[in-house]
């Protein structure tokens, strides 16, 4: 595998993009007061919509907004908290920016509420299983769709691979039950949701080339993430560097899209892991049989 097979990704609102060429951005926008790394940093919609304007100016091309932490142990917040805190901002930056705007929910009508302030993508954390409505919208709206593993509130199965398909296939039923389009469908591992040591999840990341079996692209979302400051003895708004170089690393396995809090440093680490993905494509093109 080489990571430069090109996919187009379709998404919400008659938008696509390319995937697979070029490794493609998706800033962290947390409009909540407990995030793990930048809780109450951008809870107001100026700060939230200045950040993520200065992320796509430093090379993101997707805006992932949340209104409710996903990390462990995190309060829950009621819907209409949740549609309070993103649906301003998605409404601010749609006529101000031209990334798409993902809205990152497992709640189907947030979901829908989203896509009609403008969200082109709904990035579901529950993988379409906690709510599986949040499939039908995206097969009636067109948006697209983040399928993220998770180990949460259920047993896994021992092998990290194993259990990655025991529960996409499940997800990609669900879809397909929906009618959604697999050109909709982008699936992410889920590093840090319910792979409770830094071996599950250096693990995960050894064998994330396995994923291509799925024939879809993959995203991956490592940032800052607690493993990262088990390897690196790093508290969270320190583990950017770290962040970077797992991305470089996973670019050369086949991820397509990678979620991060700090667009400039991990832009320049995937420059050069797609200008050495070029490199060798060539030497492959040239060299002779």
């Amino acid at each position: 595998m080489t990571g430069l097979e090109g996919s187009i990704w379709r998404v919400g609102h008659g938008r696509e993009i390319e995937l697979g060429r070029r490794s493609v951005i998706m800033a962290i926008i947390n409009v909540t007061p407990d995030s793990f790394s930048d809780g109450g940093r951008f809870e107001t919609v100026d700060a939230a919509v200045e950040q993520a304007l200065r992320a796509v100016s430093e090379g993101a091309g997707i805006i992932d907004i949340g209104g409710e932490s996903t990390r462990p142990n995190a309060a829950t917040v009621s819907p209409s908290e949740e549609q309070a805190r993103v649906l301003p901002v998605i409404e601010a930056l749609r006529g101000r920016t031209q990334a798409l705007i993902s809205i990152d929910t497992y709640r189907a009508e947030t979901a829908r509420l989203a896509i009609s302030a403008g969200a082109h993508i709904v990035n579901d954390v529950f993988g379409l299983q906690k709510e599986p409505d949040i499939a039908d919208i995206a097969a009636v709206t067109g948006a697209g769709l983040c399928i993220m593993h998770t180990g949460r509130d259920r047993v896994k199965l021992v092998d990290v691979i194993a259990d990655q398909v025991h529960f996409l296939e499940r997800s990609l039923d669900i879809a397909a039950a929906s009618g959604v389009n697999r050109d909709r469908i982008v699936l992410d591992p889920g590093f840090g949701f319910a792979k409770e040591t830094a071996e599950e999840n250096l693990e995960l990341m050894a064998r994330f080339s396995e994923l291509s079996r799925f024939g879809l692209p993959l995203l991956a979302g490592t940032s800052r993430k607690r493993f990262l400051g088990t390897v690196t003895g790093r508290e969270a708004e320190g583990r950017d560097v770290a962040t970077a170089a797992t991305n470089a690393l996973l670019r050369l396995q086949g991820a397509a899209v990678f979620r991060v809090h700090n667009v400039a440093i991990n832009r320049d680490a995937l420059d050069i892991a797609d200008a050495m993905l070029n490199a060798r494509q060539e030497f492959e093109r040239k060299r002779p049989t």
